[in-house]
């Protein structure tokens, strides 16, 4: 395969080896410009082809394009002594909520997992950049309501939530029963309370 050769594509290639941040068509085009978004996506096209079969891959996360190794390759690139920040169960239970019914507000959160959710969990999953504050729902009250970002589809390598993996996935790797569970509820099915995940409290119904 050739190499692009044109001067937008060669453009569109030094502005994301440059850029610090995923950038989208539109993004580029006016970075650029002088290029149109549409004549950029064409440029991004031949240069993921290009790529394709490369160390490192030109890839489209939530509209974002940017470079990444080749996923074969990845492992030549761990160091030994890195140490992966794992999330609690709760953390993650929070995350599978707000990714699967996004968007939405801790108290819906805390009626899916059967517990409340400290304000500490949310913190976490904002400082790594994975859920947003997207709005507040108009009822009365107005309470926030969270959604994922971008950064979490990049960091799982997911191209949209579509991608997300389905129920049967998630059970037969023995994660998340608590979104599990909703999802059985929703279908009629009779969900049990899930046990307290660390210091938090049951629910407390009147």
């Amino acid at each position: 395969m050739s190499e692009p050769s044109d001067a937008l594509a060669r453009a569109i290639e030094a502005t994301l080896f440059a850029s610090e941040e995923p950038m989208t068509a539109e993004s580029l085009a006016a970075h650029l410009g002088d290029a149109g978004p549409a004549a950029v996506r064409d440029g991004l096209r031949a240069l993921a082809q290009h790529y394709d079969r490369r160390g490192v891959r030109l890839v489209e996360r939530a509209k974002r394009w940017h470079f990444e190794t080749a996923p074969d390759l990845a492992h030549l690139l761990r160091r030994e002594r890195e140490q992966v920040r794992r999330l609690s169960r709760a953390a993650t239970e929070v995350l599978a909520i707000v990714a699967y019914h996004e968007p939405v507000s801790r108290a819906e959160v805390e009626s899916i997992r059967g517990v409340q959710t400290s304000s500490g969990t949310l913190d976490v999953l904002m400082e790594a950049g994975w859920v947003r504050v997207a709005g507040r729902r108009e009822v009365p009250g107005r309470p926030v309501i969270y959604a994922t970002t971008p950064e979490f589809l990049r960091h799982f390598g997911l191209e949209s939530r579509r991608d997300l993996p389905g129920i049967d996935e998630l059970r037969a790797a023995g994660l998340l029963d608590p979104v599990d569970e909703a999802y059985e509820a929703l279908a009629g099915g009779a969900a049990e309370a899930d046990k307290p995940a660390g210091d938090e409290e049951p629910l407390q119904t009147g």
